[in-house]
């Protein structure tokens, strides 16, 4: 009796560990976007030129294609960070770079699904969005050419607030022929590729500046997916 205790304990041990070996672990995945004020695809020499000069500002945003954070469902909807610093993000010359930013969470969203954006977005952000100034809700609308990120042709609106505009880089592009990515992008990427922004513009009050930054190699789209909180 002992001995077939002790098989059917063992057995019962077994399938435990192959089932929590076989459960999926679940994440939140999907598309983004980023555009900054600086050139993030350049050569050295253009990139010095504009560093501390140009690149404190920055609109960056996710598309959430699946997947729940904190318990919440957020499948379908979007969350986009405004942010302008101190210095030239990214410029390792200048490892505190303070920075102040505004959040602009989906309209569609609950007041449940807000709070569980604006927690994602911190995790995925970190430094960029410790000082948030403003969260506001506004229409977002997230197109992706051909449903085809990889294609580089993404647009990103934000209401009235903020605006992002991509396409592919193409050869017109190198100027100087030893192109290569200068700056990464502001967030863990799946993959990531950098491409051109037509239109980059944030034109609400709460950081102190507007801009409107636009036919630059300054861009980033990818996708992502990290774990659920």
């Amino acid at each position: 009796m002992l001995k077939v205790l002790g098989t059917a304990a063992i057995f019962a041990a077994a399938s435990v560990s192959f089932a929590a070996e076989v459960l999926p672990v679940r994440s939140v995945s999907g598309n983004y976007i980023e555009a900054r004020t600086a050139d993030v695809y350049t050569g050295p020499c253009f990139a010095n030129g504009e560093v501390e000069q140009v690149g404190q500002e920055a609109v960056f945003g996710w598309k959430i294609k699946n997947g729940a954070w904190q318990g919440v469902d957020v499948t379908g909807l979007s969350v986009v960070g405004v942010v302008r610093a101190e210095h030239t993000i990214g410029n390792l010359s200048e490892p505190v770079n303070k920075a102040k930013a505004v959040l602009i969470v989906d309209e569609k969203a609950t007041p449940e699904h807000r709070a569980a954006l604006q927690s994602f977005a911190k995790k995925q952000a970190g430094a960029l969005l410790d000082d948030i100034v403003a969260v506001t809700a506004a229409p977002i609308e997230f197109a992706v050419e051909n449903n085809n990120i990889h294609g580089g042709g993404v647009r990103l609106t934000a209401g009235s607030l903020a605006e992002i505009k991509t396409r592919a880089m193409n050869a017109a592009d190198h100027v100087c022929g030893n192109e290569d990515v200068y700056y990464e992008p502001l967030t863990k990427l799946d993959h990531a590729m950098p491409t051109y922004s037509l239109e980059n513009s944030y034109q609400g009050n709460d950081l102190g500046a507007k801009w409107h930054n636009r036919l630059k190699r300054s861009s980033f789209v990818g996708t992502f997916q990290v774990p659920s909180e």
